[in-house]
């Protein structure tokens, strides 16, 4: 029996990954959960799964989840201290699905003791990619991607030699407003930006997409994860969402991964790699689907995939403060502080002012300095929030 753990369960990847691992329950032993605020979930699930404990990231619902968790043998716990000491938990399998770079430390607690983390935080990557690589290589641990691109790419990179590869795509939606009106795109709501075209997922990794700041992180993350110069990653938007990735070799070949857009073919593959285990996902029929369409993202609707660019080409610390800053706008934006398009300018105003003046380029990358420009980049974010308005 494997001794499993899902940090960020209650979320819409954890929530996928308990959906397999009810489908086998006897082949799982549910070491711990954690979820931010979504009390009720966190318990029931903790409960039906017989997690040995359930921890929740916001503190003042502890009493809430213990009180749910009485009589039922599952532990209660709250905050970071807790969180990390979850993740330290004896695991044969790790899910790390928290969203933002609240998911470094605990990622980073994980592959300390060996385990296989199955990364869904993008943000790990993005802000200290070198970091946690070297981790898991310094621990004999195994980091699988989650991300269905990443996923795919991983999948058509299997018994080929990286060396031989020139170039990867990975495709993007286009998201909420891939045909809205340029024009109009700074007045859409929270709500339309809400509502994702192809994917059911969480709010933020929604309007993340419909801005292409999910897919800037996406490309710094195939860097980051592949070991590939940013000149041979490429985007490109496919309306269907069918093809995942693509690696393109040196003799011209392209191999593609398809499936249809449901996040537990990626989490399945990661649960029982390196087996390849029927899914309870849907079969696609070429046929009734008649085409595929692909088109070059316009640069001034999606202004994040230029910014990726840069701290690709930057590098240090500089994937670090362009998170941060993308999730104190992405706050600003669901606060209704500032409008949709207000997002890119608000990162781009604090990159610069960062390079400027917090050294990203030459500062030595360590997680303390990770989590310090992560802070200063909020600062700053905050700044550039408060002179754009809304």
């Amino acid at each position: 029996m494997r001794r499993i753990s899902i940090l960020g369960a209650t979320g819409s990847i954890g929530q996928s990954t308990i959906d397999l691992i009810k489908r086998d329950r006897d082949a799982y032993d549910v070491v711990a959960l954690t979820g931010g605020r979504n009390v009720a979930q966190l318990a029931n699930d903790a409960i039906a799964l017989q997690a040995e404990v359930a921890v929740i990231s916001d503190e003042s619902q502890y009493g809430a989840l213990r009180d749910a968790l009485a009589g039922s043998g599952v532990v209660a716990a709250s905050g970071a201290r807790a969180l990390q000491e979850a993740a330290s938990r004896p695991a044969d399998w790790i899910m790390s699905a928290i969203v933002g770079a609240a998911g470094l430390p605990p990622g980073l607690e994980a592959l300390k003791h060996g385990t296989t983390l199955a990364l869904a935080n993008k943000e790990s990557l993005v802000t200290a990619g070198p970091i946690l690589m070297q981790r898991a290589a310094d621990h004999g641990a195994r980091v699988l991607p989650v991300d269905s691109e990443h996923s795919g790419i991983f999948q058509a990179l299997i018994g080929e030699d990286i060396a031989t590869v020139e170039r990867i795509i990975i495709t993007a939606s286009g998201g909420a407003f891939r045909d809205h009106p340029l024009d109009r795109l700074n007045d859409v709501t929270v709500a339309q930006a809400s509502c994702h075209p192809n994917w059911d997922m969480g709010q933020r990794i929604t309007i993340d997409s419909a801005s292409m700041f999910n897919k800037a992180l996406e490309l710094v993350e195939t860097k980051e994860f592949f070991g590939v110069r940013s000149d041979q990653i490429e985007t490109i938007v496919h309306p269907e969402s069918l093809i995942h990735a693509l690696v393109g070799f040196n003799d011209g070949a392209l191999m593609a991964h398809v499936g249809p857009p449901d996040m537990r073919h990626a989490i399945g593959y990661a649960l029982h790699w390196p087996d390849r285990r029927a899914l309870p996902v849907d079969r696609l029929d070429l046929a009734q689907i008649g085409q595929l369409n692909f088109r070059a993202p316009d640069p001034a609707r999606y202004p994040a995939l230029a910014l990726a660019r840069r701290v690709m080409e930057e590098g240090g610390l500089a994937g670090a403060a362009f998170n941060a800053a993308k999730e104190r706008a992405l706050d600003a934006f669901i606060a209704g502080e500032i409008g949709f398009m207000d997002m890119a300018r608000v990162v781009c105003v604090t990159l610069d002012k960062m390079s400027a003046r917090d050294g990203l380029q030459n500062a030595t990358m360590t997680l303390d300095t990770v989590l310090d420009i992560d802070r200063l980049a909020r600062i700053r974010a905050g700044e550039a929030i408060k002179m754009t308005g809304h």
